[in-house]
């Protein structure tokens, strides 16, 4: 077992004894508004109180709506500089058109990429719209399956094992950040014996067979499928546990190596305060000493603080979780306001968000 698997195993022993066995959070899959109703509700109260519904994008004034939702994920990258640069997984974008297979192509020779590669929208959450290519047919499938005049990312696959999300803050005039909390992602994988069809291996699986609607749909036909004795079948590549990928708190991992090689990348962002940083990672022991990882996604004050989804948490600490992070956020953007920035207000934000709505809605399924 890898350093990696044994993070998340023991990981998911903490908690009380009716939690510990939990390999899905029983509040993952409810309806939106149970878990984002009342965090509407704060959102609206910090806005009320602090007299600006749009403060907390203060807190990346630098960035569409401070990362809140329709923001261009390059855009971010783009602004990381000097060897911070050095630790993302390199990327570029391009928007769809007639010849879409001869720039994603011209793109890999210049980035010096090779299959597979990832193929992703610019603007989106939660995972919406992540493919990966491994054959250069995939590539063009991929590409055609995205609607036209969409800016995509064509963006390095970073081979590592492990994945993470790490949920960094700092105050606007400290000299340093902190991370808040780091979170392990584990794609469920069934191995086949020979008999048992794909989706009979799904239903038996601890995590699958508990939301077979989330993976079924994604093999489509290969579900009657028998998988050979002793081959693996990954479920799901997307990072996102709406998608499928298992979330285990592993904020006891974070140390100061960490902690200082994620803050010096992130202030090479000008003005850049509260987000989280998705990353690919070799191994735990190497990630504790901020070795070995390249960085996917850059995220702002959107974020969710995703170590809520770890199964032995109870409704009322997902609730804690977003009030704290959104919380932090307001108290940043006042900081910010108070330096002379100014928001672009509710209407803009919700304008945004909209737009992100119409433009996911119209993305392929992900990987």
């Amino acid at each position: 077992m890898s350093d990696i698997a044994l993070s998340t195993h023991a990981t998911a022993t903490d908690g009380t004894a009716h939690t510990r066995d939990r390999a899905i959070s029983p509040f993952e899959f409810l309806p939106p508004w149970i878990i984002y109703g009342p965090v509407l509700a704060y959102w609206i109260a910090l806005g009320l109180r602090y007299g600006d519904m749009a403060l907390a994008t203060l807190a990346n004034p630098n960035i569409t709506t401070g990362g809140l939702c329709g923001e261009s994920k390059t855009g971010i990258l783009d602004q990381a500089e000097g060897e911070a640069r050095d630790w993302i997984a390199p990327y570029a974008n391009f928007v769809t058109g007639r010849d879409d297979s001869g720039h994603a192509r011209r793109i890999m020779a210049e980035l010096g990429l090779t299959f597979p590669v990832v193929i992703k929208p610019d603007i989106g959450c939660k995972g919406a719209g992540v493919k990966l290519a491994r054959t250069s047919g995939q590539l063009d499938h991929v590409l055609q399956s995205f609607p036209r005049a969409t800016t995509v990312i064509l963006q390095k696959f970073v081979p590592f094992e492990g994945e993470a999300g790490l949920y960094y803050s700092r105050q606007p005039g400290e000299a340093t950040g902190q991370l808040l909390s780091l979170t392990l992602k584990t794609p469920p994988h069934i191995t086949g014996d020979g008999i048992a069809t794909i989706r009979e291996l799904i239903m038996r699986h601890k995590r699958a067979g508990r939301a077979p609607q989330v993976y079924l749909p994604r093999l489509g036909a290969r579900v009657e499928e028998v998988l050979p004795a002793g081959e693996t079948l990954t479920l799901v590549f997307t990072g996102n546990h709406s998608k499928g990928s298992a979330f285990r708190d592993a904020t006891h991992l974070i140390t100061p190596a960490l902690s200082d090689r994620i803050d010096r990348i992130l202030r090479s962002l000008p003005d850049f305060h509260h987000g989280r940083i998705d990353i690919r990672f070799d191994t735990v022991s190497a990630l504790m000493k901020g070795e070995d990882f390249e960085i996917i996604e850059i995220n702002g004050v959107g974020s969710e603080p995703i170590h809520m989804w770890d199964p032995k948490n109870t409704l009322l600490d997902i609730y804690a979780a977003q009030f704290r992070y959104y919380g932090r956020a307001f108290r940043i953007g006042q900081a910010m306001r108070r330096r002379g920035h100014r928001s672009r207000g509710a209407r803009d934000m919700l304008w945004h968000w909209l737009a992100q709505s119409r433009l996911i809605a119209t993305y392929p399924p992900s990987d």
